[in-house]
């Protein structure tokens, strides 16, 4: 029999992503092709303790999200690497680890420069690319750089003086976007309409980082697509997000079933199609992006398309976008996976 390949399926993490890493993992572990591989279960919990295999088996059985949580009460394990492929508090080799963390501490090249210690393969960007992919800042610098099409913003930092709502309305126009600068699943982001819901979007996303963008209201509709591969991408069909609130914000993303509607494939010509998936790789390979990632673009009413981020760990519940962009493509979800796994270990 052959033996099985052991999969570090690295989950939780102390970011504001915490739960949705818990769904993308649940679905992972049990859509993991058992005759293949083994899964391995490390789990950190919101205090940052790390959780080993049976420590996290919580959140195989939980029936609904507001039970899915790590067990505060657990033994921390220290995890640093130890010797090659192998990390201190494990029992075994791991031999790849699917990182399924959303946010900083887990998306942002924290985690991906501790596995590259303990040289274990992992799915998805390195060092670099997943800590330029965080930060929507120096990620739109440098997609501004390479003659990518991107909208207007402006970046504030919490040691700096905040600029006059009159300054920013000059700028940007009305309503605009704050953002954390190093955040995930519409986490800490507010549309502003006026003075008032300025001031309060802005102590809210300092409250998430000590960076903040402020975009321009794109009129357009937001077209979405997914990119698989390391040297040679490929880009899946485009999806589209049309949504009943004021935007994509994170309740109409989780809280509200209601909250939006996507079209796989999106109704859009084959000219925009083929666009789409140009930009997507362009943003991919543009940002140093490894294993997979999720690009989000504009499309305006007047033809134009204007990339809005990159998401490289995107959400990978069997309902998100990105494995659905790839069902829809040919890819099965299990398939997904396996090729994700097949990638890391090129």
């Amino acid at each position: 029999m052959e033996k099985k390949i052991k999969v570090g399926i690295l989950f939780g993490g102390k970011s504001a992503e915490h739960e949705i890493s818990l769904r993308s993992a649940k679905n992972v572990i049990e859509a993991l092709d058992k005759n293949k591989y083994e899964p391995v279960l490390i789990g950190i919990d919101k205090n940052g303790h790390w959780l080993y295999n049976d420590q996290t088996s919580l959140i195989l059985n939980a029936d609904n999200i507001e039970k899915i949580s790590l067990n505060k009460e657990s033994e921390n394990v220290a995890l640093i690497p130890q010797s090659e492929g192998q990390l201190s508090g494990t029992s075994q080799k791991i031999d790849v680890v699917f990182p399924i963390l959303h946010g900083p501490m887990g998306e942002d090249g924290t985690i991906q420069g501790l596995l590259k210690l303990a040289n274990i393969p992992f799915v998805g960007a390195g060092v670099l690319g997943s800590a330029v992919g965080m930060d929507k800042d120096i990620m739109k610098r440098l997609l501004r750089d390479a003659g990518l099409p991107i909208g207007k913003y402006v970046t504030i930092r919490s040691h700096q003086e905040r600029p006059i709502f009159d300054s920013i309305v000059k700028q940007l126009g009305l309503p605009c976007f704050v953002k954390p600068a190093n955040l995930g699943s519409s986490v800490g982001i507010n549309r502003v309409d006026n003075e008032e819901q300025y001031n309060k979007a802005l102590d809210e996303a300092f409250s998430y980082d000590h960076k903040v963008i402020i975009e321009e209201f794109v009129e357009g509709r937001e077209i979405e697509c997914a990119v698989l591969g390391n040297e040679n991408p490929k880009a899946s069909i485009p999806g589209e997000i049309s949504f009943t609130h004021k935007f994509y914000s994170y309740e109409a993303k989780y809280l509200d079933d209601q909250g939006y509607k996507i079209d796989i494939p999106a109704n859009i010509s084959d000219e925009h199609i083929k666009a789409v998936q140009r930009i997507a790789i362009d943003t991919f390979q543009t940002l140093e992006c490894e294993g997979f990632a999720r690009v989000d673009v504009f499309l305006t009413k007047d033809d134009r398309l204007l990339v809005n981020e990159i998401n490289t760990i995107p959400g990978f519940t069997q309902i998100s976008m990105y494995p659905k962009l790839w069902e829809a493509s040919g890819i099965a979800y299990s398939d997904l996976i396996d090729e994700l796994l097949q990638l890391a270990h090129s």
